[in-house]
């Protein structure tokens, strides 16, 4: 049996063979079809039990039958290069017969163990190679192995087969007789059958997985590979990444799991998308890691673990500024990553929710009626609660202002105010504008002689002034997010795109009212200089301009431009009002599918503008040289074509729009087959084709709506969470007391660090070169674990013992049959070898005895 490996090199006493009339007779009990030939090596081969005579005998007189070698023996040549010692040797190491190994072993001094047989080296020690080993799981034959001389040198550990091979013939690397690939070390191998203890034993004795180089990396070895032999270069990477992704590597191998594991999975993921050929493969690493965390949530016992996995170990430094709240660094990178299983885990949204409702002590627990009634008194009494911050931020009502909720509940107040104050600007124009496009004040009841018509329309009203007010709180508060979060972080963000695109929009509109403002305004002191009334009076062009309707302006006039723009604004700003969906359980899944539905369009476009533009195209060259030869302008221009062929879509344009006046049939039926086959392929086949991709997109969402939705709203709550922007739109332009001291400070330290900084930098040094500085006496105290340290080894114990749970309480697979055979195959040459043993005892005994009888006699 596996377990009694290591006594072959123990002093016992020698058995010989065995040839009984019972062992003779019997039949073959196990063979080697039975096994394998993957699970034929010596000391732990897998038996071909035919009968005791055939094992026992000599092996001149006994010859194994070929019919029993398995399918290796069609690919092996018989070896004829073996003495029969050497033949029977392995032969007894094959079946399982320790006895006989043993004996020979003891009484045969010039055996030579690394014999190759049928299957390649097949000595005790090497044909129990570390990888079959290492995938089986058998502990102590791992350790026996690793007690070697030849392992005392930890680069064979670390080397693949194939370079081990170079070192010596110890263990030579077969190509066609192994099951695994010559790159897979035995921790790698040990890693993906997921071997706890075989993984610890190894990386103990210091074998590490090497992490691939970078897909792009342009080193020497990495050409090198690429140009010879890339399809296994690549297998070589997946190998690697295998072992990496292995929770028991995972495990064991890093000092912060979680942070390995979420680096780990969004390299995988980013190689899924490089890596086309193998995307299968790396997603399922990826998710492998991903699970791995959630899995470590899962085993949380108290809010103190829970914290650790989600914060991680953190200097001060790099905390809240808050006392008592968490950093969270590890959940903000699992947003990053989008780890919705892991942010949607119920021990992460408790957490969280604990956060949420900080500073509001019992509003957690009240119904939505209240809530509601909270949201409504703070929405109407915002000026006075910012001007009590702004006051004293520190007070009751600062730390109240500053709780997560009623941060939402202000910005979510302001934004509604922000609506409200677009659609009350056009109140007065509801039920229709008195004045109309013909006409100028000169029309109106009390006309003012100097006054220049633009000078009516183009000045801002102060429901306007109050929205460009909102405008540049909205414009600062993406400034200060952009310059805390980075261009590159901020980007990231879709929501930030529509953000930025509202805001740049309602400028670009402002921009333009200001710019005729200021050219009306220059026309107007221009007749207040010159003139005393402008009726019967010549002015000049650019002056007159001015006096005219709105039906005479330029398409080019700011004005137009500019309101324009600002309804494209509008539009924008009342569809950033889904932003606080996800905070609502109900509203937030469709917002969800929304969004995944606005993806599929953009994804759809690309084939819809081909086909448009194949058709519109070939329509336009079909009937360009109609112009007034048909019943309307359809197809005749590029414009009236994109025109014919978009309305088509929705069923707005007519069969005529193909009918030509002069009766060229040839063209008109041409026609009718390309506008028919355009209808077919566009309303038919491409619009029903957008409509499967949304159920499609629809029904996933749905399907998991509940962590969808958890992760949407964690994304919601985590913008509320960091310290800063308390104060709402437009209050927030409004330097606060606060402000200006962080400002102070900020330059203080500013200026101290730019004129200590180099004697600092100069002492450090010499205290370094001295051995005395700061880090001989971190480094001392890094000795000693940690509070993340020592939690997160809890964790890791408790999931290893859980993972061994869930592997015993598996079914019992065929390759664990086939070890019982084998147990009880070793366990019959076992019992074989004490029957003959009790024998030679009971023979002697009796020999004695009839000795002792005739000396007597």
């Amino acid at each position: 049996m596996n377990h009694r490996l290591p006594a072959v090199h123990h002093n016992s006493r020698p058995a010989g063979f065995t040839n009984s009339p019972r062992a003779r007779s019997r039949d073959n009990l196990l063979t080697y079809d039975d096994f394998g030939e993957e699970n034929c090596c010596s000391g732990r081969c897998l038996g071909h039990s035919s009968s005791d005579r055939q094992i026992l005998a000599p092996l001149s007189n006994v010859k194994r039958r070929q019919a029993l070698r398995g399918p290796a023996y069609m690919f092996s040549a018989p070896s004829t290069s073996l003495s029969e010692v050497e033949q029977h040797f392995l032969e007894a190491a094959e079946y399982g017969n320790i006895p006989e190994v043993r004996r020979m072993l003891l009484h045969i001094p010039n055996l030579n163990v690394n014999a190759c047989g049928l299957h390649g080296p097949e000595c005790i020690a090497a044909g129990c190679s570390q990888r079959t080993s290492g995938g089986k799981g058998y502990i102590r034959i791992t350790e026996a192995l690793l007690s070697h001389p030849a392992f005392r040198d930890a680069h064979r550990l670390t080397a693949s087969p194939a370079q081990a091979d170079m070192l010596d013939d110890f263990y030579a690397y077969d190509e066609d007789g192994t099951r695994f690939s010559h790159d897979i070390t035995p921790v790698m191998l040990a890693a993906h059958c997921q071997e706890y203890e075989i993984v610890h034993i190894l990386l103990s004795k210091g074998a590490r997985i090497d992490h691939p180089h970078d897909y792009f990396c342009g080193c020497d070895s990495c050409n090198y590979q690429q140009q010879f032999d890339s399809f296994s270069h690549s297998r070589s990477r997946i190998n690697a990444y295998k072992g990496l992704a292995s929770p028991a590597y995972l495990s064991l191998s890093n000092e912060d799991p979680v942070l390995a594991a979420l680096e780990l999975s969004n390299e995988l993921a980013m190689l899924a998308n490089i890596e086309k050929e193998f995307k299968n493969d790396y997603c399922c690493l990826s998710s492998q890691c991903k699970d791995y965390v959630v899995g470590l949530l899962d085993l949380c016992r108290s809010t103190e673990e829970v914290e650790a996995i989600m914060s991680g170990e953190t200097d001060t430094e790099d905390s809240y500024e808050l006392p008592g709240r968490p950093s969270l660094t590890r959940l903000k990178l699992a947003i990053k990553y989008e780890l919705k299983k892991f942010v949607a885990h119920p021990n992460c949204q408790q957490q969280l929710l604990s956060i949420w409702y900080e500073n509001l002590p019992g509003l957690r627990q009240q119904t939505t009626a209240i809530k509601l009634l909270v949201v409504l008194v703070v929405a109407i009494g915002l000026p006075g609660l910012a001007l009590a911050y702004w006051i004293a931020p520190c007070s009751r009502v600062g730390k109240v202002m500053r709780s997560p909720f009623m941060k939402f509940v202000a910005h979510a107040s302001s934004f509604t105010i922000f609506l409200c104050l677009l659609i009350l600007n056009a109140a007065d124009r509801f039920a229709g504008t008195t004045l109309l496009p013909n006409m100028t004040h000169y029309q109106h009841p009390e006309p003012q002689p100097l006054l220049l018509y633009r000078m009516t329309t183009t000045p801002f009203t102060w429901m306007e002034i109050l929205i460009i007010s909102w405008v540049m709180g909205m414009i600062w508060a993406e400034v200060k997010e952009i310059w805390s979060q980075g261009p590159g972080e901020y980007l990231l963000e879709p929501w930030n795109f529509l953000d930025f695109g509202m805001l740049a929009i309602f400028l670009a509109s402002f921009s333009c009212r200001f710019s005729i403002l200021r050219h009306a305004d220059l026309a107007q002191t221009y007749v207040h200089t010159h003139y005393t009334t402008l009726i019967n009076v010549t002015l000049p062009p650019e002056i007159y301009y001015f006096t005219l309707a709105r039906i005479y302006w330029l398409p080019s006039d700011p004005q137009l431009v500019s309101e324009g723009l600002y309804a494209v604004a509008v539009v924008l700003s009342f569809s950033r009002i889904a932003y606080i969906l996800p905070a609502n359980e109900s509203f937030g899944p469709l917002q969800i599918s929304l969004g995944r539905t606005v993806k599929d369009i953009f994804k759809f476009m690309v084939i819809f503008i081909l086909v448009f533009l194949a058709f519109m195209i070939g329509m336009f060259n079909l009937y360009s040289y109609y112009l007034g030869a048909k019943q309307n302008d359809a197809f005749t221009t590029l414009e009236e074509s994109f025109k014919t062929l978009f309305w088509a879509i929705f069923g707005l344009s007519e069969v005529r729009s193909v009918v030509i006046n002069n009766g060229h049939k040839f063209i008109e039926n041409i026609g009718y087959v390309l506008y028919g086959v355009y209808n077919v392929t566009m309303v038919i086949v491409l619009l029903n084709m957008l409509i499967a991709m949304i159920n499609s997109s629809f029904q996933e969402i749905e399907d998991d709506a509940d962590v969808e939705w958890k992760f949407a709203r964690a994304k919601l709550w985590f913008s509320y969470f960091e310290e800063g922007r308390t104060l709402p739109v437009p209050f927030n332009l409004v330097p606060s007391p606060k402000a200006m001291l962080g400002l102070t400070t900020a330059i203080k330290s500013l200026l101290l660090h730019y004129v200590t900084g180099h004697s600092e930098e100069k002492t450090e040094t010499q205290l370094n070169q001295l051995g005395g500085g700061k880090d001989s006496g971190s480094f001392g105290a890094s000795s000693s674990p940690s509070r993340y340290q020592k939690i997160m080894k809890r964790l890791i114990k408790r999931y290893i013992i859980k993972a061994q749970a869930d592997k015993e309480s598996d079914e019992i697979t065929e390759g664990e049959l086939k070890e019982i055979k084998q147990d009880i195959s070793s366990l019959r040459y076992e019992l074989l070898e004490e029957k003959s043993q009790n024998m030679e005892t009971l023979d002697g005994l009796l020999r004695r005895l009839g000795d002792i009888s005739a000396a007597s006699q």
